[in-house]
């Protein structure tokens, strides 16, 4: 009893110490994210802001740069409300763009710089943009989608080479800080940036971030590992993500700190570079944190100045290990889509947790969690139409309630249509409106929560639910196993779903020891029927598994190359499959 008061106390102060910072925002209406950034370049002008490449950027020269692209979109008739589409790899260029065009009223939308033709132009669509700024092969590929776009839109390409010479033009740019005038009338429930989902499925949807949202993303890395003008933060995660775009450098931008930019992350170069430039923070997504385990030993790995990591998605056996193995004192996990209002945090390192929330604190902070139907992919209600809250350690999706103003607001999509989806009403009372996450998570005792899976990765076999993130887990802690998607095929003469999984190894391991190795540890529902063979696991930029194509294949061996395995019910043992055992499942031949 002692140790839980303890242990709430502290998250108390913590929480409370966030919950100041959240409130500081909304005291300040008129404070802008420009506003907060260019008193950081007062306060530090001469100070590394930005290292990339072995090139060192000044506060004061990083700023030079944003107010040249600010009077560069003046001088082409750009105004307050329009919106910029950015397609760039990592470099300093990028905060430059969306921080100096800011400064002028411009909002910009922050496009995934790996997307070509439908993709890209969808993106671009959806958001209306008046221009695109690009650079590289990003900007070839822009040049090639352009015909597809819905209006006229011109390309700035910082080369010259594929759109109109934007380097050129920034030279004849003033370097001196735009009017403060040109956004005077906007708050800080205005739009500053638009973010793109990054699902496994279907096209991406364009998420409002408003500058008092994005104010407070700066400051949660305070909470979560005490970051501070000294810190040297290092990230490879792509700037047009949420973590690397919105928590990694906003936070820098907002403390003082610098920021050691990597184009894109390299499991070979990290603890060089972590070590070269003396980083003490790193930023991860928790498959990064994988790749550098599965590295060979690298010489710097634990010779180096690292005294935290803060991100999502570290499954805690590779959170123990990785800790353990590269010392690295303390990793902070943190909870939030992009464009919801339910954010969790981690604040005092329990490994596995994606937060804390105590259910004295329910009201105060507005999140719920209600049972679910796998079947319908919809909260369970009660006799009265409510939604029922899930109990201790049992499954239910995060809800989070909808306010029209501060930390609670829900500004969702460009296409409304796409907002109202994410809306859930008449939750608890007639009238209410809470925001779906789309994620099953648990809460126990003590009220760390622990997510599950992704609503549409849990499939029903059996009878009984069955969550692909815990399955991929237990099948990745198998020796030989490298990586695991987890999902549910379709079986003929079965009812729900079987499950499958595409596995890498890198051993050769013997299937027989994995079938008693997942019974002793899986009910027997939870066990995939079907394993998949493949030399690599298809992952989107941001490391998360692409599902749809592999439902598609499923266990058809005359459609799939790989090796599939399937777990034989006359055997109770994995057998490779071959024609003959595929026809006998397509004839209902064996029973499941």
């Amino acid at each position: 009893m002692i140790s839980k008061v303890i242990n709430y106390a502290r998250f108390l102060q913590r929480i409370n110490r966030l919950l100041k910072l959240s409130a500081k925002v909304d005291q300040t209406p008129d404070v802008l994210v420009p506003d907060e950034i260019e008193a950081t370049v007062d306060k530090f002008p001469e100070k590394p802001c930005i290292i990339f490449e072995g090139e060192s950027w000044t506060y004061k020269a990083f700023e030079a740069r944003a107010n040249r692209l600010a009077h560069w979109a003046l001088g082409q008739g750009l105004k307050q409300g329009d919106i910029v589409a950015l397609v760039l790899e990592n470099c300093p260029d990028y905060p430059a763009v969306w921080f100096g065009l800011s400064k002028v009223g411009i909002e910009i939308a922050l496009v995934n710089c790996n997307l070509e033709d439908v993709g890209l132009a969808h993106c671009i669509n959806i958001v209306d943009a008046k221009a695109i700024i690009a650079s590289g092969s990003q900007a070839k590929n822009t040049k090639k989608m352009l015909s597809k776009l819905d209006a006229e839109v011109e390309l700035w390409d910082f080369d010259g080479k594929f759109g109109h010479d934007l380097e050129a033009a920034l030279e004849n740019s003033l370097s001196t800080r735009p009017d403060r005038s040109y956004r005077d009338n906007l708050t800080i429930h205005d739009v500053c940036a638009y973010i793109y989902t990054s699902g496994t499925t279907g096209l991406p949807k364009a998420a409002k971030l408003v500058h008092s949202r994005m104010r407070r993303t700066f400051r949660m890395p305070i909470s979560l590992a005490k970051i501070s003008p000294d810190d040297r933060i290092y990230i490879s995660l792509p700037l047009y993500h949420i973590t690397g775009g919105g928590l990694a450098i906003g936070s820098a931008l907002y403390n003082g700190a610098t920021t050691i930019l990597k184009r894109r992350f390299s499991a070979s170069d990290f603890w060089t570079d972590v070590s070269e430039y003396k980083a003490t923070i790193f930023v991860y997504i928790g498959e990064l944190c994988r790749y550098l385990l599965n590295t060979r030993p690298h010489p710097k790995e634990t010779s180096h100045n690292l005294r935290a990591g803060f991100g999502n998605g570290l499954r805690g056996d590779v959170w123990e290990e990785f800790v353990e193995r590269f010392k690295v004192p303390s990793m902070h996990e943190l909870y939030g889509s992009t464009e919801g209002n339910v954010i969790l945090l981690n604040l005092d390192g329990k490994v596995g947790a994606i937060g804390q929330l105590p259910r004295f604190l329910d009201k105060k902070i507005g999140i719920a969690f209600v049972k679910f139907d796998v079947e319908s992919e919809l909260p369970i209600r009660d006799d009265n139409g409510f939604c029922i809250k899930s109990g201790i350690d049992e499954v239910g999706e995060a809800i989070g309630r909808i306010m029209d103003q501060g930390r609670e607001s829900f500004q969702g999509y460009h296409d409304t249509k796409q907002t109202d989806k994410k809306i859930l009403s008449n939750v608890f009372e007639k009238g209410d409106k809470w925001f779906r996450t789309g994620d099953l998570m648990r809460r126990d005792a003590m009220g760390y929560v622990y997510f599950i899976d992704r609503i549409g990765d849990t499939y029903r076999w059996k009878g009984e639910n069955v969550a692909t993130n815990e399955v991929g887990d237990v099948l990745s802690k198998f020796e030989g196993i490298d990586m695991a998607n987890v999902y549910g095929v379709e079986v003929p003469g079965c009812d729900g779903r079987a499950g499958m999984a595409s596995i890498t190894l890198v051993k050769d391991i013997d299937f027989a020891e994995l079938a008693s190795y997942l019974k002793s540890v899986l009910p027997v529902y939870a066990i995939p029927l079907f394993l998949r063979v493949r030399t690599d696991v298809d992952t989107t930029e941001t490391f998360k598994f692409r599902k749809v194509e592999a439902v598609k294949e499923g266990f058809n061996i005359k459609q799939v190359n790989d090796p599939i395995w399937f777990l034989n019910p006359e055997t109770k043992s994995y057998a490779a499959m071959n024609i003959a055992t595929f026809k006998r499942i397509s004839a209902k031949d064996y029973r499941f």
